[in-house]
């Protein structure tokens, strides 16, 4: 069982239909309950990946402190008539994080400072490394370092899933983990694993991104966040962000334009996700903001 809270987000998907908002908000109110806020999406595009698929995000408080499982377990039923997809969770519960890091601190250092200051809503629980470069940094934190060298990379999957699992984490963050995940590992983390990396791919791929970026003479330096499947930097995006660049920048210059983008763009996404404001829509994401 949760402890008992009194704000709540639930969020779901089904099939669109007349009658969807009214069942939910009769519910909660019926419930006893007081929406704070409520946004929702209904894909009526007409491309190949058109859904047809409703989406409901709704922040609610109660008088009373509530289990966040029991109180779910009051909506199986509208749920179920409905045939809804959903998830009940406490808001005021900050998720529980673990981050992957090679070498590069820039996207660590960020999350743990965000994290400190309470701008993310996250609880670090871990940081887990290939290189022992960022433990200091970790450490000062007040964050828990785990070396786990990726010359036996099942071995380091393992462990690092074991830990996961013992720390009752909710989120993975690739924050510049220079590996690459197996299939088995991204289908155990899929829906909650979620990755950086600079929106240069895939034209720029291999080594020195930011040389071939310079060579070609871009204009705009961007990243993406998206969650981690086992087709390569292609999994559904949560977020994306560019800055305008000019001649005068030289490769060291983009790479450091480069590294402010990912930091800013992948603690977007981590907010965005420990909020409960993303909902798969097949290959595409419902980002509620």
């Amino acid at each position: 069982m949760s402890a008992p809270t009194t704000s709540f987000v639930l969020t779901l998907t089904c099939p669109d239909r007349p009658g969807l908002v009214y069942a939910v908000t009769r519910w909660v109110a019926e419930s006893g309950g007081n929406i704070l806020d409520s946004q929702q999406f209904t894909d009526t595009s007409t491309d190949v990946h058109a859904s047809g698929e409703f989406f409901l995000r709704v922040h609610f408080d109660h008088p009373e402190p509530h289990d966040p499982e029991v109180l779910a377990q009051g909506f199986h039923s509208v749920a179920e008539e409905l045939g809804m997809a959903f998830r009940l969770v406490a808001a005021d519960r900050p998720t529980r994080t673990l981050v992957m890091v090679s070498r590069e601190a820039h996207c660590l250092n960020d999350l743990l400072f965000r994290t400190s200051t309470g701008a993310l809503p996250i609880e670090v629980a871990a940081v887990v490394s290939n290189h022992p470069d960022l433990e200091r940094l970790t450490t000062g934190y007040g964050v828990p370092f785990h070396h786990v060298p990726a010359t036996d990379k099942p071995a380091a999957e393992a462990k690092m899933l074991r830990l996961v699992d013992d720390l009752q984490v909710d989120l993975v963050v690739l924050a510049r983990y220079m590996q690459i995940l197996s299939d088995d590992a991204c289908r155990a983390l899929a829906g909650r694993a979620i990755n950086i990396h600079h929106s240069f791919l895939p034209s720029f791929k291999g080594a020195r991104p930011y040389h071939q970026a310079h060579d070609r003479g871009v204009k705009l330096i961007g990243a993406t966040a998206h969650y981690v499947t086992a087709d390569l930097d292609e999994g559904p995006i949560i977020d994306q962000d560019v800055q305008r660049v000019d001649h005068r920048l030289r490769p060291v210059d983009l790479a450091r334009v480069g590294r402010d983008v990912e930091a800013r763009t992948l603690s977007r996404a981590v907010r965005l996700h420990a909020e409960s404001r993303v909902l798969m829509n097949g290959p595409r994401t419902v980002v509620f903001d």
